[in-house]
C-alpha cells in the first residue's frame, strides 16, 4: 500500500477506512463482519481508520476500540468531536466547541477507544457560538497533555481555517469531496489548505455509495438507512444521478475497473495531499477500494470523466436542509 503524508507530518496509507457505516446510518450493524473488515484492511496496508463520537452515538468508537486491542501501533486513528446529539431520540441538538467541552469529549473518546492517545483529533463541525481560536487553543492543550497528536478540522470554511492555523498547526481538513461534491474546488477551501500545508481527507469519496453503481433504486437501501433522507437519493434527483453514474460505469468498464474504483482513482489523482476515506463494513469492498490506489488515469480518461460528470452535475443538495446549516461554508 502506498503512503501519503497529511500536513507534511502524519504518514498514513494513501487511502483510509471510514468506519461510520459499521455502526450508524447505513442500515443494520454486523460487528463480526465489521471487525473482519478492519482486519482485512490492515492486511492490505490500509492503516488509517476514521470514526467519531457521534457515530452510534458512541458505539462506533467502542467497535474501533475492540479492533485496536493488542495492535494499537499498527493503526493511525482519527476521531471527531463537537456534534451534540439529543439524549432520547439521537437527533442533533447542536455543535459544541467550548474549551471545557473539548476536554470532556476527548476523555470520553479515549475511554471508549481504550487507548492513551488519539493520532488525529477533528473538530467535527465549527461551533458558530465559540470563536475557533478558543476551540483550537483547547485542542492544542490536549497535544501538550499527550492526549492527542494532531489537530484536524471538518467542513470548515477558508476563513475559519486561516484563523485556526494562526493558533496552532492544523494537520488535516476533512471535507466531503468526490465527483458529485466538488465544493472545495470553488470556495477556496482546497486552495487555502494547500497554501497552509494542510492535508485534505475527503469523506464520502464514493458519494455515499451512489458512485459504486450498486444502488439502482431506493429499495436497494434498507428502510432505516439514513441516505433515504438525503435529497440526492430522492425522487427525480435519484433518477438524474443514476444517469450520471451510468456514464461513469461505461468509462470504468472500458478501463476494466469497477465504477467505485474509477471514482476513487479520480479523487486520488487530484493531488498527493489528498487521502480519501471511503467507508465500508464489508471485506469485498475494502479490497476493491484498496486496489484503486494503483489505478492510473490518463489525461484522456480524466477529461472523459470530467465531461460526463462536471462540477454541479449531481442533482439535489448533499445534505438535508437542517444538516446543511451545520456546514461552515
Amino acid at each position: 500500500m502506498k503512503k501519503r503524508t497529511l500536513g507534511n507530518e502524519l504518514e498514513v496509507s494513501a487511502i483510509g477506512l471510514g468506519c461510520m457505516g459499521m455502526s450508524f446510518a447505513y442500515g443494520a450493524a454486523d460487528e463480526k463482519e465489521s471487525l473482519a473488515t478492519i482486519d482485512r484492511a490492515l492486511e492490505l496496508g490500509v492503516n488509517f481508520l476514521d470514526t467519531a463520537d457521534i457515530y452510534g452515538p458512541y458505539t462506533n468508537e467502542e467497535l474501533v476500540g475492540k479492533a485496536l486491542k493488542s495492535r494499537r501501533d499498527k493503526f493511525v486513528l482519527a476521531t471527531k468531536f463537537g456534534i451534540v446529539r439529543q439524549t432520547e431520540n439521537y437527533g442533533i441538538s447542536g455543535v459544541n466547541g467550548r474549551p471545557e467541552y473539548v476536554r470532556e469529549a476527548v476523555d470520553a473518546s479515549l475511554k471508549r477507544l481504550q487507548i492513551d492517545v488519539i493520532d488525529l483529533y477533528y473538530l467535527h463541525r465549527v461551533d458558530p457560538d465559540t470563536p475557533i481560536e478558543e476551540t483550537v487553543g483547547a485542542m492544542a492543550r490536549l497535544i501538550e497533555d499527550g492526549k492527542i497528536r494532531h489537530i484536524g478540522l471538518s467542513e470548515a470554511s477558508a476563513v475559519t481555517i486561516r484563523r485556526a492555523a494562526k493558533v496552532h498547526k492544523v494537520t488535516a481538513l476533512q471535507s466531503e469531496y468526490s465527483l458529485w461534491t466538488r465544493d472545495i474546488e470553488e470556495n477556496d477551501v482546497l486552495k487555502t489548505a494547500r497554501e497552509l500545508g494542510i492535508g485534505v481527507v475527503p469523506y464520502s469519496p464514493l458519494g455515499r455509495g451512489f458512485l459504486s453503481g450498486e444502488i439502482k433504486k431506493p429499495d436497494d437501501l434498507s428502510s432505516d438507512d439514513w441516505r433515504l433522507t438525503n435529497p440526492r437519493f430522492q425522487g427525480e434527483n435519484f433518477d438524474k444521478n443514476l444517469d450520471l453514474v451510468a456514464k461513469v460505469e461505461e468509462i470504468a468498464k472500458n478501463k476494466g475497473v469497477g465504477s467505485s474504483q474509477l471514482a476513487l482513482a479520480w479523487v486520488l489523482a487530484q493531488g498527493e495531499d489528498l487521502v480519501p476515506i471511503p467507508g465500508t463494513k464489508r471485506i469485498r469492498y475494502i479490497e476493491q477500494n484498496a486496489a484503486a490506489v494503483d489505478i492510473k488515469l490518463t489525461e484522456d480518461e480524466m477529461e472523459q470523466i470530467n465531461n460526463v460528470f462536471p462540477p454541479h452535475a449531481a442533482a439535489g443538495d448533499r445534505y438535508p436542509a437542517e444538516l446543511m446549516k451545520r456546514v461552515n461554508a
